[in-house]
């Protein structure tokens, strides 16, 4: 009898189970004949080399080590999608800048700064802006500053900087989960009374919603830039949209540790499944089938 490919999710020690929503995910690829497992990446037990594909879900502790993720990342090697490169590129917001000069894709302008007298420079440019950490997750380290003389950043950077949408405050932000290329799901998400995060650990809700083709287009030739730019297929991704001065704009083009909201979509989960089932070389008709 042939072994089931085997293949590794992997998440953080704050999500040991996975990421929300993860058992629909978890059928749809037993479904498929692919024997599954959640496993935390900087679990030093983890034989990375039993596997015939890992898949990075919910490492969402990856700002706090990036050395450390990054290095863990090129040790996986080729079965890891996307891979350590893509990673270094994605991890660091200043892939914002690089899409914007290489696309024409419309993006909410992103200012790098590396040093104060450049990031109060950002901000004067922008007026109110919001200032992120250019590796950073969950929210983390996110603020709204509202004067660049009085402000103080509280860590050391670098940063970068963009103005505040003030559209996030009443229509919230928009994100398409696109899988093989195609757009299969949209959410909607709103973020906590005077807050612009949507994250929910901050407050912020998540719905499900009918998918647009404003933002479907928009999240596919955001991808598709991105795949040109960093030379390698994107499995799976997740493209953060807000509506900058009446145009749909892109905010982030997740595809290192992309929440696909699967607690929201679960139908998505049938396509990530898909999606992997086909890196395995299963046959289309075992896919169908299964």
């Amino acid at each position: 009898m042939t072994e089931s490919p085997r293949v590794l999710l992997v998440t953080s020690a704050a999500h040991p189970d996975g990421e929300p929503g993860h058992a629909a995910l978890d059928r749809a690829l037993a479904a498929r004949g692919i024997d599954s497992q959640w496993v935390v990446w900087d679990d030093p037990y983890v034989d990375w080399s039993d596997a015939d594909l890992v898949a990075v879900r919910s490492t969402w502790d990856y700002d706090l080590r990036i050395k450390e993720f990054l290095g863990w990342a090129s040790s996986v090697g080729a079965i890891l999608l996307h891979g350590a490169d893509v990673f270094r590129w994605n991890t660091d917001k200043s892939y914002l800048v690089d899409l914007a000069t290489r696309s024409k894709l419309p993006l909410v302008p992103t200012v790098l700064a590396d040093n104060p007298v450049k990031l109060r420079a950002a901000i004067s440019r922008f007026g109110t802006s919001v200032v992120k950490p250019r590796i950073g997750c969950s929210g983390r380290g996110i603020v709204i500053v509202y004067d660049a003389e009085t402000w103080l950043p509280v860590d050391k950077g670098p940063w970068v900087v963009q103005p505040l949408v003030e559209s996030v405050f009443r229509e919230g932000e928009v994100s398409v989960i696109v899988i093989n290329g195609h757009p299969v799901a949209q959410v909607h998400k709103v973020a906590g009374s005077g807050d612009i995060r949507v994250n929910e650990e901050f407050g912020g809700t998540v719905s499900a919603v009918e998918l647009t083709s404003e933002a479907a287009l928009l999240a596919v030739d955001a991808v598709a830039a991105t795949t040109e730019i960093v030379e390698s297929e994107i499995v799976y991704a997740r493209v953060d949209m807000l509506r900058h001065q009446g145009t749909l704009s892109v905010s982030e083009v997740e595809v290192t540790e992309p929440g696909l909201y699967l607690d929201v979509v679960p139908e998505a989960a049938e396509k990530y499944a898909d999606a992997i089932a086909r890196r395995l070389d299963l046959p289309e008709l075992a896919v169908v089938q299964n």
